[in-house]
């Protein structure tokens, strides 16, 4: 097993030793652990983000694994668990608190206080624009990356990030509803996730969008 400096270096190495200081000072929340939140949390900690903090209530079920995050032998536990344990096993030095609860506007204000980015990775369309209003109104100046759009198999290039408010992003295609004939799948899940993870790293390091 490597120890904390090994991975450190490594990363240095790999990413830049100024850039690398920087992703390991971030402090990131990700809502809901499903196809998207899973792995946002996995990449972002094979980057070597500083902590994550985990949220979800729901547990580990056979119909998860077409495309989240999770493992036949982790079915029942809670995704935080599950999620936690599998994060460490890529970097057993990264920070993570798990928060294990249904999150609701009211409560996400008061438990990622402190977060520089918050990534939402609901599945109910109803969290979606509450977790947004709970994020402008009671969490100012924390960047903010959502997500909307991502169903069935369509085209790779229709999913992008667009910068809705100050800090505020939105990745999707934002028409690819889930319906009878088109479900969610883990390659263009995985897609949306990905660019979810990369544009919190472009807010951690502080890149304007509107610059480039």
């Amino acid at each position: 097993m490597p120890d904390r400096k090994e991975i450190e270096d490594v990363l240095a190495e790999r990413h830049g030793a100024a850039l690398q200081a920087r992703i390991a000072e971030g402090v990131v929340g990700v809502m809901g652990l499903g196809g998207l939140g899973s792995a946002v949390a996995v990449a972002l900690v094979r980057i070597g983000i500083g902590k994550l903090l985990l949220a979800d209530y729901d547990v580990v079920e056979l119909s998860n694994l077409n495309r989240q995050y999770y493992f036949a032998d982790q079915i029942g536990l809670p995704k935080t668990v599950a999620l936690r344990d599998t994060l460490l096993r890529i970097n057993p030095y990264v920070s993570l608190e798990i928060i294990n609860e249904r999150l609701s506007e009211e409560r996400i204000p008061f438990l990622f206080q402190g977060v520089d980015v918050l990534a939402e990775c609901f599945d109910d369309p109803v969290m979606k624009p509450a977790a947004l209003r709970a994020a402008l109104t009671g969490l100012a100046g924390v960047g903010y990356v959502g997500a909307s759009g991502m169903a069935g198999f369509g085209d790779n290039n229709r999913i992008v990030t667009r910068r809705i408010y100050p800090r505020v992003y939105l990745v999707g295609d934002a028409q690819a509803e889930v319906g009878p004939s088109q479900g969610l799948m883990a390659p263009r899940v995985g897609i949306a996730a990905h660019h979810q993870a990369n544009q919190v790293l472009r807010l951690l390091l502080g890149v304007d969008e509107e610059s480039e």
